[in-house]
């Protein structure tokens, strides 16, 4: 039998291979623009974002007179605008971001830390002079004993609150506030008092009630001249004219005191200065130089404090380091022996105090140190009355323990490290030759051991170094130094005292501190340098 093919009406269909990658091809390309388009899109989105942050706080810092930091912000900007709208330059596009966070974080932190301390920025020297000059003639007002009683309206506009008055002489409305003098406005009147002005919102009673410690504090300027006078109010119905005791002349730049006479100079050191030497507070940031550094070197009420604190924190430092290494490195020993049993339980143990945070661990310490009912005086000593945190040199030994507790965790888990990595053919190559167990420690597995550990000494000692939490958490930095005319104690090392110069009391000396935060950071650094270029002679150990 002969088969003969079948035939139809309907062609083979023949697929082409090349067609159909062809085809697929364009839909990948059309994938891959519509997630393109997708991309581009939010990436215009956010740079949007990203400049109507930049244009904002452009005009702000504009505003306040930044000019310089409104000028960085908006090169930045073009900067970002660039960088992502350019196509390619992938690495810039990575970097961007972190060198921004780099920008704002950290070199400018630097830079205005060292500008700072180059200016008596501090408590009674933190504005302009303006600012001061309207300050020294508002806390010298008093009420002027034939003062007419001026009708008045609170009114409010923008968030901010202002006096609608009404001139008792000519029956004419006005407005201002604090920063703006009293200038005429298009008002309402009933029965002859202004109560409402084009533009301002009128305070009901209620609202006058609620808001009676901010609307007390309003002071309008009557004109552009500080001089004549400001008015003022107590029950927001009636205002009075103050006036200052205080006469400012802009044109000899002098403050006089119009009870006693005194006549106070612009000097140059951010103040009012009278003859004899005594200045008007509040005054203004001004440069002076390298004064707070030679201030801390020279002036014997701040220089004896700062050497004291300066060699404690070097002391304090190396002790910590020292006790700390040397406990952790004797537990790596003893619990890296195989001869211990439980090894990993004890270990657990071990790091238990470096689980707990430092600054609460400190609190729990100062509670145990308490001179009348602490754990340790009432238990350890039976009851006896020990100032461990009250004089000087006990509180300096209180730190040390409570540092050797909170410290020699780390150590102990650095060196169990450094020990485990030490290969067992050098200790055996040892006992071959006849070396006693502390000879193989010594010349043997200590050099090795440093070799992995010595970078790791470096970065404890400058972290010591700078150990805020703590000094203050534990003795606050006390007891404190009696003749010092700066915020200082006995177990305060540099950095605990930088920040109670700079933040604690009421005096508070920004420029000083900052010096001496440059002064840290020069040592730390010097320190650090010398360290890691000694340290390269344990390489040779390798």
């Amino acid at each position: 039998m002969t088969l003969t093919p079948v035939e139809t009406d309907q062609p083979t269909e023949r697929r082409d291979p090349a067609a159909d990658k062809r085809r697929r091809r364009a839909e990948r390309y059309a994938e891959a623009a519509s997630a393109g388009w997708k991309v581009w899109l939010v990436k215009i989105a956010a740079l949007a974002i990203i400049d109507a942050a930049a244009v904002y706080a452009t005009m702000v810092l504009a505003a306040s007179d930044q000019w310089v930091i409104a000028g960085i912000v908006a090169v930045v900007t073009v900067a970002v605008n660039v960088v992502y709208l350019t196509p390619g330059l992938l690495p810039a596009k990575y970097l961007t971001p972190g060198l921004i966070f780099l920008l704002v974080f950290q070199i400018f932190v630097i830079g205005y830390t060292v500008y700072i301390a180059f200016t008596n920025y501090g408590s009674g020297h933190n504005s302009s002079k303006d600012d001061a000059v309207n300050a020294l003639l508002l806390q010298s007002q008093s009420r002027l004993e034939d003062s007419a009683t001026y009708p008045i309206t609170v009114v409010e506009q923008n968030g901010v609150f202002s006096l609608l008055v009404t001139d008792p002489e000519t029956g004419d409305a006005e407005v201002g506030n604090s920063d703006a003098p009293l200038e005429p406005v298009d008002a309402e009147f009933s029965g002859g008092k202004a109560i409402e002005a084009e533009g301002y919102t009128t305070l009901q009673f209620a609202e006058v009630i609620a808001n009676q410690k901010e609307i007390g504090a309003i002071a309008v300027p009557v004109s552009e001249d500080p001089n004549d006078g400001y008015l003022r109010t107590t029950d927001g119905s009636s205002a009075y004219l103050f006036t200052s005791s205080l006469q400012w002349d802009p044109d000899a730049d002098t403050m006089t005191d119009t009870r006693t006479g005194t006549v106070y100079h612009d000097v140059g050191t951010g103040a009012f200065t009278a003859d004899d030497g005594t200045e008007l507070l509040p005054g203004w940031v001004v440069t002076v130089g390298v004064d707070n550094f030679v201030r801390a070197f020279t002036e014997e009420s701040i220089r004896g404090p700062f050497i004291a604190v300066a060699i404690w924190t070097f002391v304090f430092a190396f002790l910590s380091v020292a006790t700390t290494f040397v406990l952790g490195l004797f537990l790596a020993i003893v619990f890296n022996d195989p001869r211990m049993k439980s090894r990993k339980y004890y270990r657990v143990i071990m790091i238990l105090p470096y689980a707990f945070p430092a600054f609460l661990s400190a609190l729990v310490w100062a509670g145990l140190f308490n001179q009348d009912f602490g754990f340790i005086n009432q238990v350890i000593f039976g009851g006896a009355s020990i100032p461990w945190l009250q004089d000087p040199l006990l509180a300096k030994i209180a730190i040390l323990i409570v540092n050797l507790w909170l410290g020699f965790p780390y150590m102990f888990l650095v060196t169990t490290g450094a020990l485990q990595s030490i290969p067992d053919d050098v200790t055996e190559a040892g006992k071959v030759d006849g070396a006693s167990v502390w000879q193989i420690f010594r010349y043997i597995k200590f050099p090795l051991l440093l070799v992995s550990v010595a970078p790791l000494l470096i970065s404890s000692f400058a972290f010591n170094f700078n150990n805020f939490n703590l000094i203050y958490m534990l003795t606050g930095g006390g007891p404190r130094f009696a003749d010092a005319s700066i915020n200082a104690g006995a177990t305060d090392i540099l950095i605990s005292m930088v920040y109670k110069v700079a933040f604690v009391g009421q005096l508070r000396d920004f420029g000083l501190a900052s010096a001496f935060s440059i002064i840290i950071f020069v040592l730390v650094g010097v320190i650090s340098y010398i360290s890691f270029r000694q340290t390269k002679a344990l390489e040779e150990l390798n």
